[in-house]
């Protein structure tokens, strides 16, 4: 059974910044991505950004230059740093640990939410 818990969210200015953080556990599996997806009300679910087990990164171009994912393998942990936040990126943040390859199925952690105020 794979859990995934998150937490970081909260409530900040424009210009701000937040810590998302999401913890995996149960069986993992040493190659997965993980990563953040992010749902505005009224929008659909929206890649945020993912991580590979080797380091390997991909990013939403809304994201590029002001979020960083990052992760702990020891921990099965994944980071998301939010810089410069605008209002538009206030949404619910749900952390994603993708074992398609190994299992053929994908975790969804239970949602954090994110509010930039101006």
């Amino acid at each position: 059974q794979v859990q995934l818990v998150g937490s970081g969210g909260g409530l900040v200015q424009a210009g701000g910044s937040l810590r998302l953080s999401c913890a995996a556990s149960g069986v993992i599996y040493s190659k997965n991505v993980m990563g953040w997806y992010r749902q505005a009300p009224g929008k659909q679910r929206e890649l945020v950004a993912t991580i590979t087990s080797g380091g390997s990164t991909n990013y939403a171009d809304s994201v590029t230059g002001r979020f960083t994912i990052s992760r702990d393998n020891t921990k099965n942990t994944v980071y998301l740093q939010m810089n410069s936040l605008k209002p538009e990126d206030t949404a619910v943040y749900f952390c994603n640990l993708d074992l398609r390859s190994a299992t053929g199925v994908n975790y969804w952690g239970q949602g954090t939410q994110v509010t930039v105020s101006l």
